[in-house]
């Protein structure tokens, strides 16, 4: 499984990285559409060469073709996304906030999977990415919807630790 082959990767200091993707992924209690969804889009958010190796094979089998390009879509929308919001939000002048974005988003409307999936990817990515706007209004999205505070608590885990096995190995390759 490719996250046995990260979890191989990582060096002895990165233990608890080992033991936290074990706990994220493998003994998650999201349904596997979520789960996968969530991973493939972190793994393309992290910017890391060996995760999105490693773990795109194993999502695209747990995945549907719609599902797989929703949890790309997402990782890319986002990718525009937190940048222009998390500029908006850090800007002092908050009149650019009041300004037509004019940016085409219509993946977010019609993403080819559930709603609430989508909005769970969105909200993984954007946590990786820094964007409080985004993370905001994604979590309202999936909490009006009914989704419980522990599903969007796993995402945010998914994101966080495939986030810190990417600095690890990218960092590791770099130094050595």
């Amino acid at each position: 499984m490719a996250v046995d082959e990260l979890k191989a990767a990582l060096p002895d200091f990165a233990k608890d990285l080992r033991l936290n993707l074990s706990s994220v992924v493998a003994n998650s209690d999201l349904p596997e559409q979520q789960l996968w969804g969530t991973v493939l889009a972190t793994a393309i958010a992290s910017r890391s060469e060996r995760v999105l190796a490693e773990l795109e094979p194993e999502a695209r089998k747990h995945l549907s073709d719609e599902a797989y390009n929703a949890a790309k879509s997402a990782a890319a929308i986002m990718a525009m996304n937190n940048v222009y919001y998390r500029t908006l939000h850090l800007l002092s002048d908050k009149e650019y906030g009041n300004l037509r974005a004019g940016l085409r988003m219509n993946v977010i409307g019609n993403p080819g999977v559930e709603k609430v999936d989508f909005e769970l990817w969105s909200l993984a990515v954007s946590a990786i990415n820094g964007c409080g706007q985004c993370l905001d209004s994604h979590e309202q999205v999936l909490r009006k919807a009914g989704v419980a505070r522990e599903t969007v608590q796993a995402a945010v885990k998914i994101a966080a630790v495939i986030q810190a096995v990417g600095v690890t190995l990218e960092s590791e390759a770099r130094l050595a």
